[in-house]
């Protein structure tokens, strides 16, 4: 038997793949039940208000645009993301479900991130969107068509789906023969290849990889339309147009900054220094559920076609009451009319 097969029976027979992971969260926190009670409350109002957006979006026609499908893609991944991800939490640490089956920790994590990709590149999508209407206005309608901005959601679910399956399908080739706890809140990639006992290079690059992909190479795109929109809107002389074009820009540099500058943050300083545990959980947490919280009240508030289609609907449904009501008692009043035999 040569070297090279007896090296690999002895590392096939040195793999270990573990039962199960135990996922920590805070340590000597008190009462961090009443935490995970608030996270409960985000929960319920991001399930209702990205639920109202979706329903808004479907049911009115006028809103079956381009930009509209872009913003039903982000309330949709906002609703799966969360859900992907604060149940679980839930359950992990109000009920003290804190062991999780190797492969539902795998799951948990390409979920969680995959949302996360496509949320970003949604927002991307958004700014070319934004880049196109302001800085070719005329040729807007020929450009961005609902066809092309489906494609390109398309391709991005795709491609997110691609690259979530390799991240995570590499964690499979680890051997985890020390510690099995998870210092996170949940099955976190850094947190969880850290464990490993074997060589994890392939995982640190594919980790900064996502890295890029994920958030800085969307960031720049952004930064990028946005120089160029600012250089179109310093060429239209007339301030009213100039102000009336940024407005539709704000609802999307809100939305952009609630979702990268926190997962920046918390990049750059986990890098850069020392930060204990139980503050990068409580930031992490928040950067994963803040964003998909607040991001149906920015359209639903600052955006004048929304809030438009909210009254147009509440008028609607009120006429169809009164409608219902009318036609109730006419009903009544012709049944006490009749003969009496």
């Amino acid at each position: 038997m040569g070297l090279e097969e007896k090296t690999a029976i002895k590392l096939n027979s040195t793999f270990v793949r573990p039962a199960m992971f135990y996922v920590n969260g805070f340590s000597n926190i008190p009462h961090a039940k009443y935490y995970y009670v608030f996270m409960c409350f985000i929960y319920i109002m991001t399930v209702l208000g990205n639920s109202f957006l979706i329903t808004l979006i479907y049911l009115v026609k006028t809103l079956h645009t381009p930009k509209y499908i872009i913003v039903f893609n982000l309330a949709l991944t906002d609703l799966c993301g969360s859900t992907a991800l604060i149940p679980k939490v839930l359950d992990t640490f109000l009920f003290d479900r804190r062991y999780i089956v190797y492969e539902a920790c795998l799951s948990y994590m390409f979920f969680v991130w995959f949302f996360a990709f496509v949320q970003s590149w949604t927002l991307v999508t958004m700014a070319y969107d934004r880049f196109i209407s302001i800085c070719f206005p005329l040729r807007y309608h020929n450009i961005v068509t609902n066809p092309v901005v489906a494609a390109s959601l398309l391709f991005v679910w795709v491609f997110s789906l691609s690259f979530l399956a390799l991240l995570v399908g590499l964690i499979d080739r680890l051997s985890f023969c020390g510690s099995l706890v998870i210092q996170s809140f949940f099955c976190d990639h850094g947190p969880v290849y850290y464990l490993a006992c074997n060589d994890t290079s392939l995982n640190t690059i594919i980790g900064i990889l996502g890295f890029i992909i994920i958030i800085c190479i969307p960031l720049v795109v952004i930064a990028l339309t946005y120089v160029c929109i600012a250089i179109a809107l310093s060429r239209i002389a007339s301030g009213v147009e100039r102000l009336k074009a940024l407005k539709t820009c704000t609802s999307h540099l809100i939305l952009v900054a609630i979702f990268f500058l926190p997962l920046i943050g918390t990049n750059l300083v986990v890098m850069t220094i020392y930060i204990h545990p139980n503050a990068r959980i409580i930031n992490s947490t928040l950067t994963h559920t803040i964003p998909a919280l607040l991001n149906p009240i920015i359209y639903s508030l600052k955006t004048e076609e929304v809030l438009n289609s909210i009254r147009k609907l509440s008028k609607n449904n009120r006429f169809y009451t009164e409608h219902c009501k009318n036609k109730r008692l006419r009903n009544i009043s012709s049944s006490n009319k009749m003969p009496s035999f």
